[in-house]
């Protein structure tokens, strides 16, 4: 997929269109966006809580889990600077691609 590199956007803090640079981020793991995730997931286990299956509510999960149908590709994470007031946003939604191309 081929992006170009600068893009007109609306910015909601400027509140008109302007012109936008478009980086592309790279996907973080859980550990690394949520730190304190995995800590709190070990001490449930400690408890002896998210085991087995079934009827166990959010800690229901299967006692061997597979990763069943894996997707190919990850989708992307784009972010857009405002040229005059320096402000990063999202898209709120990425697209799947297996490469992409800021031309």
């Amino acid at each position: 997929m081929k992006r170009p590199k600068v893009t007109n956007r609306h910015c909601k803090t400027c509140g008109k269109h302007t012109e936008h640079k478009v980086m592309q981020a790279k996907k973080r793991g859980r550990n690394a966006t949520h730190p304190l995730s995995f800590g709190s997931t070990h001490r449930v286990k400690d408890r002896g809580e998210r085991r087995g299956a079934g009827n166990l509510g959010k800690y229901s999960k299967p006692t061997n889990p597979k990763m069943v149908g894996k997707k190919l590709t990850k989708k992307t994470d784009f972010r857009f600077v405002c040229a005059e007031c320096k402000k990063t946003s999202m898209q709120s939604s990425g697209i799947r691609a297996k490469k992409v191309e800021l031309i």
